[in-house]
């Protein structure tokens, strides 16, 4: 039987799923980021066939979403797309922290993954946290500085005034740096990461995370299998059911 239990680690809501039976055993853990605009609600069907696998699922409620939700529209919850970003990942520490303090992850065994900008979390969790063991980006970008500027140019071009100064743009550019992957790839150090995005993708961009995983692949020339890229001819901005059970599988084969 799987458990959903709603938990509090300071001030960030998660809900935790796991098999009855092994709730309160060291297991392999994975952190499941929401997409923008989302909440953890919206991705139990990932953590339901994770947990069905034997894995701790975490599913939190970034900044300003779900149960942390200000009353922005999406228009108005646009310009903090990044801090929300560098929140997140931020968060992921506080919450593994309190599970290992609690000694229900097993050793060296955490996965992070999530959609668009989940997935964008994920990757940029990769530059902070030698930790992570496996991760899978679905819809997501590692090159933050590009996808930011493009970001701040569509919105210049559709007339939106921005609510930051040229030096307060170059201080988050800055900032982006230092999450970027693209930038520092030499931290993927062969872990095992899987990407999915699907060809039509309109809101996250296909080529950041295809140019990101061709241009890296000679750098697991011994562990060809670690690095997977699955191109979804047909999809736009919705990951499929395909792309939802290799997900699984990738967790199932790396992190058990």
């Amino acid at each position: 039987m799987i458990n959903i239990k709603k938990a509090y680690i300071q001030e960030i809501p998660l809900l935790h799923i796991v098999k009855g039976d092994i709730i309160d055993n060291s297991l392999p853990t994975i952190i499941f980021i929401h997409g923008f605009t989302s909440a953890k609600e919206h991705n139990l069907h990932y953590a339901y066939y994770l947990a069905e696998k034997g894995f701790r699922v975490l599913l939190p409620d970034c900044l300003y979403h779900g149960e942390r939700e200000e009353g922005f529209s999406e228009e108005e919850l646009s310009p903090y797309f990044w801090k929300i970003v560098l929140t997140t990942i931020g968060e992921l520490k506080i919450i593994v922290d309190e599970f290992e303090r609690k000694g229900l992850i097993k050793e060296n065994l955490i996965g992070v993954s999530g959609t668009s900008m989940g997935g964008i979390v994920t990757l940029g969790a990769l530059t902070q946290y030698p930790w992570i063991h496996t991760a899978v980006s679905l819809m997501g970008s590692p090159a933050y500085l590009d996808f930011a500027k493009a970001q701040i140019d569509y919105f210049t071009s559709l007339g939106y005034h921005l609510p930051f100064t040229e030096e307060e743009l170059e201080n988050i550019y800055s900032e982006l740096k230092k999450y970027d992957l693209s930038l520092h790839p030499e931290k993927l150090n062969e872990r095992p990461v899987m990407f999915w995005h699907g060809k039509k993708d309109e809101m996250v961009p296909f080529n950041y995370a295809h140019t990101f995983y061709e241009r890296n692949r000679p750098a697991y020339i011994n562990n060809e299998d670690k690095l997977f890229f699955m191109a979804d001819e047909r999809a736009g901005h919705k990951v499929s059911r395909e792309g939802v059970l290799h997900l699984v599988k990738w967790f199932d084969n790396y992190l058990n």
